[in-house]
């Protein structure tokens, strides 16, 4: 099949110097490799790669905002400035986007699994710039590709919403997980941030019939961050692997406007970035996605530049490993 691949633009990756030659005062700009997918030929070693998909096919299908297509770039500008904080020996390269043409939702998200799949097959972990939360279907399809069919895959997702909608008439950014549980017997879905009023109640029991764990938005607070490790570790070590996306629309609207979904209420960055650093600094998480930043209705460019914020903090969990901090 063939792969509706774009290179990035090394204009993206641009931003302060401090110094040129003092790698402890390097920012991403400074780092990061550009590098073919197709050129990436053999294992790095200690290696996050960034992968965009450009769509929001699976958003205007599900009747949301449009413009979550233009966040793979934006967030990797507002990435580029930020200070690179590891030492020699850790790599980030930028393998470009994968691209959804002519409302062909369902070929771009197969031929961006098997990008997926190709990344992980180099002992490299995949940080991926969506897009709609369509991208999490695609995620899903590497990453199974890559593991096997028989590999027991847990599924967490910092999410306001469950996206186990019907996919009868066609799939969507709402539909993802229903796709998944529904077709893979040895997956299973973890949601944290649930709101009570964001889904319906043929939502709640559809999770409850296909054995969902969630905890509620009202239960995610600083106060309760025992709890949520304590359910976290508990989802994790029943699973051979586990992949991790993040919908950005479980963020309060105070600090992220800019997305397909805006709520009132939602987390906070704080809790955000605490389940960030726990879950991708464990061994067996295999892969980062971060969707529904929306640039086109986002305000002073606020919640691309929080997006790229909580990726920096998904790259330093997966490269420094259980060393990082995970304290809030």
């Amino acid at each position: 099949m063939r792969r509706m691949k774009k290179n990035v633009s090394a204009n993206l990756w641009t931003g302060r110097t401090d110094h040129t030659e003092r790698r402890s005062s390097f920012r991403y700009h400074q780092i990061v490799e550009l590098i073919d997918l197709d050129k990436l030929k053999t294992s790095l070693d200690n290696a996050c790669a960034l992968i965009g998909f450009e769509c929001e096919e699976g958003v205007r299908r599900n009747q949301g905002r449009l413009g979550a297509a233009k966040a793979p770039n934006a967030i990797r500008k507002a990435l580029a400035n930020i200070p690179w904080k590891l030492q020699d020996g850790n790599r980030i390269v930028d393998v470009g986007n994968i691209i959804c043409q002519n409302e062909e939702l369902e070929e771009a998200q197969e031929s961006f699994g098997n990008t997926i799949s190709d990344i992980l097959s180099k002992s490299v972990t995949p940080i991926i710039l969506g897009g709609g939360h369509e991208t999490l279907y695609g995620h899903y399809l590497g990453v199974r590709k890559h593991i096997g069919k028989d590999a027991s895959l847990g599924i967490i997702n910092i999410d306001a919403h469950f996206d186990l909608r019907s996919y009868e008439d066609q799939p969507s950014s709402g539909t993802m997980f229903r796709q998944i549980l529904e077709h893979d017997k040895n997956s299973y879905y973890l949601v944290l941030g649930i709101q009570r009023f964001g889904n319906t109640q043929e939502l709640f029991d559809k999770a409850d019939e296909l054995g969902t764990r969630y905890m509620y938005e009202e239960d995610m607070h600083e106060g309760h961050v025992d709890v949520i490790i304590s359910e976290l570790n508990e989802f994790i070590d029943k699973h051979d692997h586990v992949m991790f996306t993040l919908c950005t629309d479980v963020l309060n609207a105070a600090f992220a406007p800019g997305v397909s979904a805006p709520s009132p209420f939602g987390l906070t960055p704080m809790i955000v970035r605490t389940l960030i650093r726990t879950v991708a600094s464990h061994k067996k998480t295999l892969s980062f996605d971060i969707c529904e930043v929306n640039p086109s209705v986002d305000e002073n460019g606020r919640t691309v530049k929080l997006g790229a914020y909580l990726v920096n903090e998904a790259i330093m969990a997966f490269l420094g490993g259980n060393n990082n901090d995970i304290s809030t």
